[in-house]
C-alpha cells in the first residue's frame, strides 16, 4: 500500500499559486529537454522510499489546510556542495485538489497514511464552484 508525504506549501497562498509554480517548473523542464515534472528539494530523506514511490503523493498544506496533492514519481537523495544530504522529490505535473483537512504548522514533512489522506475533490462530486474562502470556512466547521 502506498505511503504519502505531508508538507507545508511555503510561499503559496492558494492552490492557484501552487499550480502557477508547478506550471513554471514544468515549462523550465520542457525547455531544458526534460520531462515536465516539478522537483521539490527537502533536507530529510525518507527511509520508506519504496512505499512512497509505489503510488504515493505529496499532500500540500496551504493556509492551515491540506488542499492539494501531487503524485510522487521518484525520490532522489543527493549530497550538496555543503556536504549535507538532501533529496529531490520528483513530482507529477498535475495538481489534484483534495477535500480540505485542517493541519497545524510543522517543520519539514511527515508521513501520511493512506487512510488519513483526504479524498480527491473530484471523487467527492466537485465543490470547485465555491470560493476558496468559503470552502476553508466550511471545512473548519466540519461541513465540507
Amino acid at each position: 500500500m502506498a505511503l504519502h508525504i505531508l508538507k507545508l506549501c511555503v510561499g503559496a497562498d492558494s492552490i492557484d499559486d501552487l499550480r502557477e509554480w508547478v506550471a513554471e517548473r514544468s515549462m523550465m523542464a520542457i525547455a531544458a529537454g526534460l520531462e515536465p515534472h516539478s522537483v521539490h528539494t527537502t533536507r530529510m530523506v525518507p527511509k520508506r522510499i519504496e512505499e512512497i514511490v509505489d503510488g504515493g503523493s505529496l499532500y500540500w498544506v496551504i493556509k492551515g489546510q491540506v488542499q492539494a496533492r501531487q503524485k510522487i514519481i521518484d525520490i532522489r537523495p543527493f549530497t550538496g556542495n555543503d556536504g549535507i544530504t538532501r533529496c529531490n522529490l520528483i513530482l507529477g505535473p498535475e495538481v489534484v485538489e483534495t477535500a480540505l483537512q485542517p493541519r497545524r504548522a510543522f517543520q519539514g514533512w511527515r508521513y501520511l497514511k493512506p487512510e488519513e489522506a483526504p479524498a480527491d475533490l473530484a471523487a467527492l462530486g466537485g465543490g470547485n464552484d465555491l470560493p476558496p474562502e468559503l470552502k476553508r470556512e466550511l471545512a473548519e466547521l466540519g461541513l465540507l
